[in-house]
């Protein structure tokens, strides 16, 4: 029998570490009410812990890809899933909130590296169609979250309960990539396609100095930036300017996080079949005209329409970008160039680009929503054509 898994057992492992890595996020949103209240701290110290997380995960995404060559992916998964294990089982038992701010940090360690290192495998080892695919997991976990906690809270029991089952989820996904490290050691045996063999370790440096580097992590930022501002502040556009009950926004915003899930799934078998690169293309295109339904100042249901189409074009754009970050870089960068990437869509993408506009909002309007996402879709559209056209490295 041999020793290394079929790759459809690596395939569940990457599918359920994806669904893993989105459950956190969605535990805090439900559970904060009931740990605000336990810790005795107020509603604003939620800042603190979603900061240290962040501080974490920049980190530990910066790094992995350096880290990747040293331990390989497999020890490098292990390892971190049972970081995050430790600190959701710190969450679980916590009596103070400075403890927690320390778990979350841990926790965004353990998660920056889940995020990097599998998505670096990934990259080289699945196809467009399993890429596009683990991302609407990562979906499936964050919407799992508040079901966990919501069924928790509703039987009655205490809000660490919902943390102390994902962090036992966690620890059984440790030992399953332990279990597993040998499998993880060479991607080219279970890729779809072809594997670049980089002829061998490159300094750090080399890779630093790559302007198709640095191109790629500003389109990262940029594109999560898009994706998390449209779903912060479009219910207060749908309420405040187009004039919908909050009701029925509400479920505009949900329908508009569905789409992302929905488009994951289906364009990834497109994906599949016509190249990264057309699906790309046409995905980054329907965004921008998207923006502009969200732009133009018309009635409630042009604004819905074009929130769903950024949705659903926006689906395999980051599974895409990572996948075909080794054609823009060489594949002896690759690994770190994703790690730089994973880094920038955290801090610019999902900190301060959606914080700067919220600044923006507040002494302006929530109506210029649409006007900065269609600025921000064309600003991707620029920093994608200009990262296609630099020189991969070692080329002419």
């Amino acid at each position: 029998m041999s020793a290394t898994p079929p790759r459809a057992a690596l395939l569940l492992l990457a599918y359920l570490a994806f669904v893993s890595l989105g459950l956190p996020d969605g535990l805090i949103g439900v559970g904060w009410p009931s740990i605000r209240t336990d810790l005795g701290v107020p509603t604003e110290a939620v800042g603190l812990v979603l900061a240290a997380g962040t501080v974490g995960y920049l980190a530990s995404s910066l790094l992995a890809g350096f880290t990747l060559a040293r331990l390989g992916v497999g020890r490098l998964l292990a390892g971190s899933t049972a970081l995050a294990g430790l600190a959701l089982t710190g969450y679980a038992s916590t009596p103070y909130l400075a403890l927690m701010i320390g778990c979350a940090l841990v926790l965004g360690v353990g998660s920056g590296a889940i995020d990097s290192g599998l998505n670096a495998y990934a990259a080289g080892a699945f196809g467009p169609r399993h890429m596009t695919w683990l991302h609407a997991f990562f979906g499936l976990g964050v919407a799992m979250g508040p079901l966990i906690m919501t069924a928790v809270l509703g039987a009655g029991l205490s809000w660490r309960w919902g943390y102390g089952l994902v962090a036992v989820a966690q620890v059984a996904l440790a030992g399953a990539f332990a279990l597993t490290v040998r499998a993880w050691r060479n991607r080219s045996a279970h890729a779809a396609v072809p594997v670049a063999v980089a002829a061998g370790p490159v300094p750090v440096r080399e890779t630093l100095r790559l302007p198709a580097v640095w191109l790629g992590a500003l389109a990262f930022g940029v594109y999560v930036a898009i994706e998390i501002t449209a779903g912060l502040w479009a219910f207060l556009l749908l309420t405040e300017e187009r004039g919908l009950a909050a009701s029925a926004a509400g479920l505009c915003v949900a329908g508009y996080w569905g789409s992302l899930f929905v488009g994951r799934v289906v364009q990834g078998v497109v994906a599949e079949r016509l190249g990264a690169g057309p699906i790309l293309r046409a995905s980054l295109l329907g965004m921008a005209a998207g923006a502009l339904l969200i732009a133009l100042p018309g009635p409630a249901w042009v604004t819905v329409a074009g929130l769903f189409l950024v949705g659903f074009a926006a689906a395999p754009v980051f599974p895409l970008l990572t996948h075909t970050t080794a054609e823009r870089v060489g594949a002896a960068h690759a690994d770190r160039a994703i790690g730089v990437q994973i880094a920038a869509s955290a801090g610019l993408g999902g900190a301060l680009i959606p914080g700067g506009l919220g600044v923006l909002f507040g002494h302006t309007s929530v109506a210029m929503l649409g006007p900065a996402l269609t600025v921000l879709a064309v600003l991707l559209l620029f920093l994608y054509g200009l990262a296609r056209r630099t020189p991969v490295a070692g080329t002419r």
